[in-house]
């Protein structure tokens, strides 16, 4: 398997990508179509013990938006995103950036253009928020060379923009679950690439946190050209925020496009078993769960 991911200084790992740029096009019904940021075809991806969890699928990732991955558990949502960042190696397929096949670029190079914030990220517990923030600038500079002025620049903003600048010298082992989640976001954004790729940033988290790592979604929405594609199970989250979502089910696409057009009662029922209604409103679908739907 090639590794994408990079290797810090104390063993920590910071985890690549990149982008790819497609013409527009329009849409049957007139629409513009975004350029692609990420593009996977005909993708076969699957561990060594089992058979394939996703089984030739396509996927298009659009550039400067928010993507969301939604569907059950065991659908696969992870394994594609593990796919995209070059974590997972495809049984066939491609994934595709800037007109070049992942794999063939340099693990630098991946890492200046994409991030990955996974489900298994670790590190020192000693080590402190402002500490684990720069591991975030490693694939910018050599493994011995002193932080620059760009990079306490980034990290600046990265500990800004998380939240967590007034907690920059607590150490890891320190903080609430919350906080440690933050932290974590904060050295994605200090690696300041084009794609950041985000697997389930909410799973595990109280309320008041989940809020603060979806205004942070919200805020690189609105002030900056990032492509950011989440892995979330609250379905209502995914179609409040994200501009482009995609559903799958065993492995296989169930729907794509705007949340309006994703999130139906059809797809509540047929991907997550559930009788739901489901209205429109100013910021997206609002469903209304009633009851579990059991097969026959």
């Amino acid at each position: 398997m090639a590794d994408s991911s990079e290797v810090a200084p104390d063993g920590g790992t910071l985890v690549a990508g990149g982008s790819t740029i497609e013409g527009r096009e329009s849409s049957a019904d007139g629409r513009t179509e975004p350029d692609s940021a990420l593009v996977g075809e005909e993708l076969v991806l699957g561990y060594p013990t089992g058979e394939p969890v996703i089984d030739g699928e396509s996927v298009s990732i659009p550039e400067n938006r928010v993507t969301a991955l939604v569907g059950p558990n065991g659908s696969g949502k992870s394994t594609l995103l593990q796919g995209l960042a070059n974590q997972l190696d495809p049984d066939s397929g491609v994934v595709t950036l800037d007109g070049r096949e992942i794999q063939s670029l340099g693990t630098k190079e991946l890492a200046r253009k994409l991030g990955l914030l996974s489900q298994e990220s670790s590190l020192p517990a000693s080590l402190t928020v402002e500490s684990l923030a720069m591991h975030g600038r490693y694939p910018h500079r050599g493994a011995f060379d002193s932080p620059t002025e760009d990079d306490e620049a980034a990290v600046e903003r990265a500990l800004s923009l998380a939240g967590v600048d007034h907690l920059r010298e607590r150490t890891l082992g320190s903080l609430s679950g919350g906080q440690k989640q933050l932290a974590w976001i904060a050295m994605a954004l200090a690696q300041d690439t084009e794609v950041l790729l985000l697997d389930e940033p909410t799973t595990f988290l109280d309320l008041h946190h989940q809020l603060e790592v979806m205004a942070i979604v919200e805020t690189l929405r609105a002030e900056s050209d990032v492509t950011v594609v989440l892995v979330l199970h609250d379905l209502d989250q995914a179609a409040r925020h994200a501009e482009h979502m995609l559903a799958l089910v065993d492995g296989e696409i169930y729907a794509h496009g705007p949340p309006s057009e994703v999130v139906s009662e059809g797809l509540l029922r047929d991907v997550f078993g559930v009788s739901a209604t489901v209205e429109q409103g100013e910021r997206g679908p609002h469903i209304t769960p009633h009851h579990a739907v059991h097969e026959d």
